[in-house]
């Protein structure tokens, strides 16, 4: 049976967080479509990971025999997160842009199982896994936008996910999602609603379609 695994990195709760309603929905289609499946799940917000210091990154490139008992406490978190990564069918991920990037704790997620000679390297450990990510955010940095040189979100994630550990990714971008907060959005209010609930039926599609994938 296929494993799903799912990692939320929004600050704020499903009902007031777009990549936690829209990485939900996606959930709940799979576990519906899938119910013999297994999901591991992360929540980075609620369990954040250290970010990645010198002792964890040297242990990656040393024998374990000679490792300390501090690199070896260190690396065995690093050790943990590519086994979570190499045993997924499907991988799902959170990603809302704050301050034009992701989630600091997102990135100390990739920094830690990015592995250079394994999980990353000229032939990554989870090559070809298929990976959705929602990349929400409050504006909108789409082509032909005044913010579209801004976006760093999708450009670094592609480059972070699929160049870096060969990740097949698909993004779901809501976008707008400040518009009913923010009174000099109102007139966007539309817009973001289209946006969100597009990005929940393509979750639901996505979700089913990876399922017949597997069961094929």
């Amino acid at each position: 049976m296929a494993t799903l695994l799912h990692i939320d990195s929004s600050l704020f709760p499903e009902g007031g967080s777009a990549s936690r309603s829209v990485t939900a929905a996606f959930r709940k289609t799979w576990e519906e479509q899938h119910p013999d499946g297994t999901v591991v799940y992360r929540d980075l917000s609620a369990d954040p990971l250290p970010h990645l210091n010198g002792v964890a990154a040297s242990a990656a490139f040393s024998d374990p025999a000679t490792h300390s008992p501090e690199q070896q406490a260190a690396f065995a978190l690093r050790v943990e997160l590519a086994e979570e990564l190499e045993r997924a069918d499907a991988i799902l991920i959170g990603a809302p842009m704050y301050n034009f990037t992701i989630p600091s704790t997102l990135k100390a997620w990739l920094d830690q199982v990015i592995i250079m000679g394994r999980t990353a390297g000229a032939e990554p450990s989870a090559k070809g896994t298929p990976a959705i990510v929602v990349a929400s955010r409050g504006g909108s940095y789409a082509p032909g936008t005044p913010r579209e040189g801004m976006e760093y979100v999708l450009n670094y994630l592609e480059a972070a996910l699929g160049g870096g550990l060969g990740l097949e990714v698909d993004f779901i971008v809501p976008e707008l999602t400040m518009a009913p907060a923010n009174p000099a959005m109102a007139d966007l209010i539309p817009k973001f609603e289209a946006s969100r609930d597009q990005a929940l039926e393509d979750a639901a599609a996505k979700a089913k379609s990876l399922v017949e994938r597997f069961a094929s």
